[in-house]
């Protein structure tokens, strides 16, 4: 990821420094890269930083985005019902503006592709676990008090400076004590009805529908709504087009950081997730 990002500022570098980059391009790289130059000594980022925010710009909504999406699709494969009820959705809203391409506006309004979405990164976070370093000593209040192996009853952590506390993003968003007992269920229907009312009142810190997802704070991810309209767009035009269906092979999804599928049995380091597609019928 770091290498990948470092080709890309000397890239754009090596175009400020011909004369080809102008206040014409408006990518975020270009923007970036401008501004920091123009920037005062002492406002200015270090080589090392602009290559860090280049790698979060490029890769956060990128490889989590595709995990998402690769998630998605894989469990409409499993439920075609499911598959079904989504692509009817698409296809009226289509037949409804008389066009190919949905915009912003009209993805955002339709429920059911809400719905899998929001269902989906619920269960099936990309991200499965989070770090965070404490800066400073703090008191961490514990959702309902636990029992030590002293048999002390607790209902806080202590938190020392330097710190590190693991996140579990999938845990936090399938929580049966607040979704209830078929929390760890795939249901995107839960999303068209109201919620269970302790899912509000647990005030869940992240940015997004009570859950971890994105995370929370001022380190949330910065690329969620780009994300969730990137995985929009793309399934409007996928499910449009193709059906998917189940290719029989028995998949595993691999997590040491973004979660990613692989056949059992076949190469591990590399993402396969086989599926039979089938051209759809426009008439």
């Amino acid at each position: 990821m770091e290498n990948t990002a470092l080709d890309i500022c000397k890239l754009k570098q090596k175009e400020i420094d011909a004369g080809e980059s102008d206040e014409s391009k408006k990518d975020i790289i270009s923007i970036l890269m401008r501004a920091n130059a123009s920037a005062a000594e002492e406002d200015r980022l270090t080589d090392k930083e602009v290559v860090a925010q280049v790698a979060t710009l490029v890769f956060a909504a990128m490889d989590t985005t595709s995990s998402a999406l690769s998630r998605i699709l894989y469990l409409l494969t499993k439920h075609p019902e499911v598959q079904e009820k989504l692509r009817g959705e698409l296809l009226e809203a289509k037949k409804n503006i008389g066009e190919d391409e949905l915009s912003y506006d009209q993805l955002v309004t339709l429920p059911y592709l809400d719905a899998v979405c929001r269902e989906t990164l619920r269960v099936y976070p990309p991200l499965g676990t989070a770090s965070r370093t404490a800066r400073k000593d703090m008191v961490l209040p514990l959702a309902k008090p636990i029992r030590t192996t002293s048999g002390k009853e607790i209902s806080e952590l202590v938190v020392p400076n330097g710190t590190t506390i693991f996140i579990s993003i999938i845990g936090a968003n399938t929580n049966p004590d607040m979704w209830g007992p078929d929390s760890y269920e795939w249901k995107p229907e839960r999303w068209l009805q109201p919620l269970p009312e302790k899912v509000g009142e647990a005030h869940m810190p992240g940015i997004y529908s009570n859950l971890m997802t994105f995370l929370g704070g001022s380190r949330a991810c910065i690329g969620f709504k780009f994300s969730q309209l990137e995985m929009k767009v793309v399934l409007s035009m996928l499910l449009t087009s193709f059906k998917f269906e189940d290719a029989g092979k028995n998949i595993m999804w691999k997590m040491p950081g973004i979660a990613s599928p692989t056949v059992e049995g076949k190469d591990v380091t590399r993402p396969t997730l086989p599926m039979i597609l089938s051209l759809l019928d426009k008439q």
